[in-house]
């Protein structure tokens, strides 16, 4: 069986210029494992969010695996984010030691885009293996670490928190696109901020508080 074509030269477009100045080239790095930390389960769902909202570009450009032990993500939600979730391949074990033995395969299989791994604890040795692994394959990984005992130091290229904010309903509940307050805590050669970002139909932008404002203060005088 002939393998797909490695994609090359892929650049992944966020939309967001302020955000993208924050890395090396100003450009999301790709062919790199960034790593996301939540504790809260209302933090974990954000992160997940966020996370599919950005591979949403990859996932049609090769094959993308989803490896956890403890899958916090549910599949047909990834459809809010454009992403059929038949097109994912999401692999459950039961132990952590295994959950990062099929992460490290992964992302060494060169026929691979993208791999999301779920789990806790990371030391930076394993961490290491990651990094060096996606310098060859150029595979890129996503590694969200869910509750973890410490915050300890990885040789992830980049680090994030990601936390829900209210989303805007204009009075409808249930209709607001997802929020966040987006902060990029360590980046290699380039500079950490904070952002507040919404996903609406597949695009990110950066949420004006002030048009919000304005519009609370029209509903108010309309009410």
């Amino acid at each position: 069986m002939q393998r797909p074509k490695k994609v090359s030269g892929l650049r992944l477009n966020t939309g967001l210029w302020e955000m993208e100045k924050a890395f090396p080239g100003q450009a999301f790095p790709l062919g790199a494992v960034h790593e996301f930390i939540s504790h809260a389960k209302e933090d974990a769902a954000a992160t997940n969010g966020f996370i599919a909202a950005l591979i949403s570009q990859l996932v049609n450009k090769g094959t993308t695996l989803w490896v956890s032990n403890k899958r916090t993500i549910f599949p047909p939600a990834l459809n809010a984010f454009g992403i059929e979730p038949e097109r994912i391949i999401f692999i459950d074990l039961w132990r952590q030691k295994d959950v990062l033995w099929a992460i490290e395969e992964a992302l060494k299989c060169d026929a691979v885009s993208t791999v999301i791994g779920e789990l806790s604890e990371l030391s930076f040795t394993e961490s290491r293996r990651l990094q060096l692994a996606v310098e060859q394959s150029r595979v890129t990984g996503f590694i969200h670490r869910y509750n973890p005992k410490i915050e300890n130091v990885t040789a992830c290229v980049s680090r994030w928190n990601i936390k829900p904010i209210i989303s805007e309903t204009y009075g409808i509940p249930g209709t607001g696109f997802p929020r966040w307050n987006v902060q990029l805590l360590k980046v290699r050669n380039g500079k950490p901020g904070s952002w507040q970002i919404e996903c609406s139909a597949g695009q990110f932008r950066y949420i004006n508080r002030q048009a919000f404002t304005d519009t609370e203060i029209q509903k108010r005088k309309a009410g």
